[in-house]
């Protein structure tokens, strides 16, 4: 790029932060400071808003620029991605956002809580998903980080560092600033410009090819440089027992993950009733499913146009296969028509990253302070506000965040983000569907069912590919890697629901038969919901 074009680049880019600074700093001024309004923004949203703003959530780095780097680089396999992120949602829609917006008030161990002893359960599901919650934002980090330095021509390793360092500052900013609402405006503004973005590339695309996706698909096949085989199932989940293990893993962790994610959960409580809630879902439905169907495009777009070689000679896990392919697309390197077309998209995908880390922010930070600092503090000693500890976890969740992000940029995001769907379907998803649907769950089941999915999950994942024992590990030069899959989801998934019935089975504790019942009329009914 010349210097010409990087200049326009970066003013474009730099437009979106100004405008989301700009909703932060309007509506911080609004703020009254209470719970309520930090947490759930006051509970003011529409089904629609609201449905927009999950879509927002959702629609991460993970999907716009790992899912497409996956398909561009493994073809069929990559869209394993795509169509698990999509099914989760059935899941949510049919289990759990009525019944999670009618029994809690900020965050899931709300809802685990409301029939069960607090102080336990709430440590438990507090710690759990803080812990999802950091692993989410790693991805977000190290998607920031590929993405800016290729905007800015730098890929060495100082430029991405910063860029990091600058996405976690941005974050804390507006999180401890406006909360809930702000964080929420600024997903619905993302949603709309990564929809809008990934339209206007898709039909790019399509009129490349003029409309005929045999020939973009054959085109992807054969620039791949592995034929008809990138078309079919096996090229980066069938070499070998193992790898057909983990393909199971990964569509069980992301078809169950989605429901255990606290920021996800946490957008039930901005709307006014259950039914908003359910409808809420369904939007973000149909807004989800036609940004996946597209991301399909786009992946065998960027193998066709590009070509898998140049993607990953720009990035080795793929994560910048749609700035390139827009790039390509607008007239290519060195046009004014491909800088634009390039910085729009990479100021999407930006504005993506900032939108989802606010988000998952947000929630962790509400679960340190209404979760764990609310249980924790001693009786009469003096205390702060949750909100201004919310504020405090937030800086504290941007470090260990920008630190891991640091230690694990040459990953794909797409598959960062399944470990952490994996450790959530792990570790909070059992614990809350036997809270809503078994009878005689007790405190010790939740607690068990919380421990062992969380710590089952971690150390698969310690003892992984992932970590040590391979080239791409986040540690190539030392191995202990003894468990052969890189998503822990097929072991820590039963383990976590094993762990619950065993700790209720053996628990001397009495199910509060009361308790339950009225934990099942108001998550039925909406009866004494907040």
């Amino acid at each position: 790029m010349t210097v010409h074009h990087q200049t326009l680049a970066l003013v474009l880019f730099s437009a979106f932060v100004a405008v989301t600074l700009g909703i932060t700093t309007w509506v911080s001024r609004k703020r009254h400071g209470s719970a309520e309004e930090f947490y759930a923004g006051g509970r003011l949203f529409s089904p629609m808003e609201n449905g927009f703003a999950i879509a927002g959530d959702y629609m991460s780095a993970a999907s716009f620029l790992g899912v497409t780097g996956l398909i561009a680089l493994f073809g069929y396999d990559g869209l394993l991605y795509a169509v698990g992120f999509l099914v989760a949602w059935l899941v949510v829609l049919f289990l759990v956002a009525e019944l999670v917006r009618n029994c809690g008030r900020f965050t899931l161990a709300d809802v685990i809580a409301a029939r069960m002893s607090e102080r336990p359960v709430r440590i438990a599901v507090g710690a759990s998903s803080v812990t999802v919650s950091v692993l989410y934002l790693v991805a977000q980090m190290v998607g920031a980080g590929s993405l800016v330095a290729l905007l800015l021509g730098r890929t060495s390793e100082a430029a991405q560092a910063w860029t990091v360092i600058g996405v976690g500052a941005l974050m804390v900013v507006y999180v401890s600033l406006g909360g809930m609402r702000a964080t929420t405006w600024i997903q619905i503004v993302k949603a709309v410009l990564l929809l809008s973005g990934t339209v206007a590339l898709t039909v790019l695309v399509l009129l490349r090819f003029h409309g005929d996706i045999d020939r973009l698909l054959l085109t992807a096949a054969e620039r791949s440089g592995h034929g008809r085989s990138f078309l079919a199932p096996g090229l980066k989940y069938g070499g070998s027992w193992s790898a057909r293990l983990d393909f199971i893993s990964l569509g069980l962790a992301l078809v169950l993950g989605t429901a255990g994610l606290p920021h996800i959960l946490s957008r039930f409580y901005t709307v006014p009733t259950a039914r908003a809630a359910r409808r809420s879902v369904v939007w973000s439905i149909g807004l989800i499913g036609s940004f996946y169907l597209m991301t399909f495009v786009l992946g065998f777009g960027a193998a066709a146009v590009v070509g898998p070689d140049a993607v990953r000679a720009s990035n080795e896990a793929g994560n910048t296969a749609v700035p390139l392919l827009a790039l390509d697309l607008g007239g290519g390197a060195g046009s004014t028509g491909g800088t634009v077309l390039f910085a729009v998209v990479a100021a999407v995908a930006f504005a993506t990253i900032l939108a989802v880390v606010a988000g998952i922010t947000l929630a962790s930070s509400a679960s340190v302070a209404h979760d764990l600092y609310a249980t924790l503090r001693r009786p009469h000693a003096k205390h702060r506000s949750e909100v201004a500890v919310a504020r405090v976890a937030a800086v504290g969740i941007g470090v260990v965040a920008i630190a891991l992000g640091l230690l694990a940029r040459d990953m794909n995001v797409a598959f960062l983000v399944g470990l952490a769907f994996a450790v959530a379907a792990s570790a909070n998803l059992p614990v809350l569907l036997y809270s809503l649907f078994w009878r005689n769950f007790t405190t010790r089941g939740a607690v068990w069912a919380v421990y062992g999915g969380l710590v089952p999950a971690l150390v698969l994942v310690v003892l992984s590919p992932v970590v040590s024992g391979s080239p791409g590990a986040l540690f190539p030069g030392v191995d202990f890697q003894y468990f052969p899959l890189q998503n822990p989801g097929i072991v820590s998934v039963p383990l976590g629901f094993l762990a619950g019935w065993l700790g209720t089975v053996t628990s001397d504790e009495a199910p509060d038969e009361a308790r339950h019942a009225e934990t099942e009329v108001r998550s039925l009914t909406g009866a004494g919901a907040v």
